[in-house]
């Protein structure tokens, strides 16, 4: 058996306060903090369902609540919960946290 310590077993995982403090916009393009996605392209647009996806999952792996609750809509994340891929730690704080995310 290996004592191996792996990163996905330790990253910590923020949530915002609740659901309903989660305030984004509902469409437009939303740019997201280098420390969320430190890719090349920042922005995105979410009217695209892929872009929108791609913000959502990185603001919900790697965002702090703060982030969370300012760029992400509440109503567009419990739409799109179940397409999101997730790290199966990650989707396990947030649906501890908040429960009604598994029936969305």
């Amino acid at each position: 058996m290996s004592s191996k310590v792996h990163f996905r077993d330790v990253v910590p995982y923020e949530t915002p306060s609740s659901l309903n403090a989660l305030r984004g916009p509902a469409s437009g393009v939303v740019e997201l903090p280098v420390t969320v996605h430190w890719g090349p392209r920042r922005a995105f647009d979410l009217n695209d369902a892929g872009q929108r996806r791609a913000a959502y999952r990185a603001l919900v792996r790697d965002g702090t609540a703060a982030e969370q609750e300012s760029l992400l809509n509440s109503d567009l994340l419990r739409r799109e919960w179940h397409a999101l891929v997730l790290p199966d730690r990650c989707r396990a704080a947030w649906e501890s946290a908040f429960p009604q995310l598994i029936g969305e």
